[in-house]
């Protein structure tokens, strides 16, 4: 028995002895008795009292599991917290509650009480509990879902607290799993949640995904994570939707939901979107939760503990997760958050909700230079089977890495309609002949300087021309590092 049970049971007893004690006074006055009465409120306050702290350290001490848990998740058990075993039957029948029917009322005036019981007998599985899936996670809670998973395997730091949909001070240090089940246990307590502190890769992919989930939300940040997680879900018939970059923004009028192949201006999505293909053979089909707005602010520069610029990756706790740090507005993660929530259980309650198309101004353009390359490939090579772009990624290299530009030029000019008043006289064409024509591998020229570049090698370039293979070879990596290649 732990020290505070001891201590607990003590005053229990001795609490219960002076009440008896007192009770076999016969001859008592009747400001005796008032005064009992007075004595006896006042103790059942204070067990009352020390009953539910030691009920609350009991709950809490269970946190502990998370903050045991080691950085090596690859090769190591997570934790997992369950209020109900997660092999339980979703209860279809939780609508006949009083309780629930109430606190769910307005939801079966919008839907009707047949397609809430769809939403209420469903499972949900959310991959990613910081500022967008907490957020989402929290909404599908109050909206009914009978049962969710809570899989993340990162703490809750001080940082998080201006996005985070429900930790408060108190959680910093536990999982956010761990955060999000505490909270929710008094939000809807009939919902069976499960918390898993847990690293999703494919060691993890069974235990996380199997059990028929009804959807899965990936609100994860990590490219490499992100693509395995969707091209799983893809390959096991499982509904999924996807959030990309919400950081650095701040209009929450250009958020929208739209196939994986429409979003745009999202370096995350991008990224995905060529690995999916590349490694996957995934073209679209996702739909995906993105912002139309140009990121404001890129990745903040790293420092360590001497206060000087450091190499990130060598303060990694799991190995290709970021350790810098993109500013982000609290309010954008957690809108993506309620978007996410919201797509799910129109879904699920078989509402359908017609989503604002993504309108791409001046494609046109972008399919002549697609189509370019492809030509200037076929002439040169013999084939375009080289060629490992879409029109898409073409508009990504022209736009973002060349602005509209040749790369010979060294002065970059804002993108306008100055820039399709050249777009006759530019052409894609390989940096490092011996590549593919890839994102990492295309340079923007005009017809007059193909030849010459072509004729010669890189190493040549490198020699000549020091100052431009330096800054051309910086563009490119540029691209790497966006794409996560």
């Amino acid at each position: 028995m732990t020290p505070k049970k001891k201590h607990l049971k003590t005053v229990v007893i001795v609490m219960c002895c002076v009440f008896f004690f007192l009770v076999k006074k016969e001859k008592m006055e009747r400001g005796k008795y008032l005064a009992l009465v007075g004595g006896g409120a006042l103790l059942g306050s204070v067990s009352t009292f020390f009953l539910l702290r030691l009920l609350q350290s009991q709950k809490r001490g269970v946190s502990q599991c998370s903050k045991n848990v080691t950085a090596d998740f690859n090769g190591v058990d997570g934790c997992t917290i369950a209020r109900m075993k997660i092999d339980r039957v979703v209860n279809e029948d939780l609508l006949k509650d009083e309780i629930v029917s109430e606190q769910l009322t307005r939801n079966i005036q919008f839907f009707g009480f047949e397609s809430q019981q769809k939403v209420t007998a469903s499972y949900v599985v959310v991959i990613g509990l910081g500022g967008v899936g907490s957020h989402a996670a929290s909404m599908l809670l109050r909206s009914g879902i009978g049962k969710l998973l809570l899989v993340d395997f990162d703490q809750v730091s001080l940082s998080s607290l201006n996005r985070h949909a429900v930790a408060t001070r108190a959680d910093v240090g536990i999982s956010k799993a761990q955060c999000l089940e505490e909270h929710f246990s008094s939000i809807f307590p009939e919902c069976q949640i499960v918390a898993k502190v847990l690293l999703y890769d494919s060691s993890t992919e069974e235990e996380i995904l199997s059990g028929h989930p009804d959807f899965v939300l990936d609100c994860i940040d990590n490219i490499d994570t992100k693509v395995a997680l969707l091209a799983a879900c893809v390959r096991r018939g499982l509904k999924v939707l996807s959030a990309t970059g919400a950081g650095a923004r701040a209009d929450p009028t250009r958020i929208r939901i739209a196939d994986l192949r429409e979003s745009t201006n999202d370096p995350l999505s991008r990224a995905v979107r060529h690995r999916l293909r590349k490694d996957y053979g995934i073209e679209g089909g996702i739909p995906v939760v993105f912002s139309l707005e140009k990121p404001k602010a890129k990745l903040l520069p790293f420092k360590g503990t001497s206060g000087e610029e450091e190499n990130p990756s060598d303060y990694q706790i799991v190995p290709g997760f970021r350790v810098r740090i993109i500013p982000v507005l609290g309010t954008i993660p957690a809108i993506f958050g309620q978007f996410m929530a919201s797509f799910v259980v129109t879904e699920l309650a078989g509402v359908h909700v017609q989503t604002e198309p993504v309108v791409n101004f001046d494609m046109d353009h972008y399919h002549t230079l697609h189509q370019r390359l492809i030509e200037h490939e076929e002439s040169l090579y013999g084939t375009s089977m080289e060629v490992q772009v879409d029109v898409e990624e073409v508009m990504y290299i022209v736009k973002e890495l060349w602005h509209g530009r040749s790369a010979r030029e060294q002065h970059v000019k804002d993108v306008g309609r100055g820039m399709w008043r050249s777009v006759n006289e530019l052409m894609l064409v390989r940096w490092d002949r011996t590549k593919p024509a890839s994102i990492s591998n295309l340079i923007l020229l005009k017809f007059k300087e193909v030849d010459e570049h072509e004729s010669r090698t890189l190493e040549d370039i490198k020699e000549n021309e020091p100052e431009f293979h330096s800054r051309v070879s910086a563009v490119l990596k540029r691209a790497e590092l966006d794409f996560g290649l």
